[in-house]
């Protein structure tokens, strides 16, 4: 999403820390559930198959 798109707060799953408005960032949309896109810093995204489970 680029950052005049992002209009509101979202919270990144992969620090659970939020994207503030007009920040960059993956919107993530399964295809088979696309009421579960999750919004993710760039960062986060690059690093999700490597990051430590909670």
């Amino acid at each position: 999403m680029q950052p005049y798109e992002a209009t509101k707060t979202y919270l990144c799953p992969g620090c659970n820390r939020d994207i503030p408005p007009g920040t960059g960032h993956i919107v993530a949309v399964p295809r088979l559930a696309p009421d579960l896109r999750r919004h993710w810093h760039k960062g986060c995204w690059d690093r999700r198959a490597t990051r430590r489970p909670r």
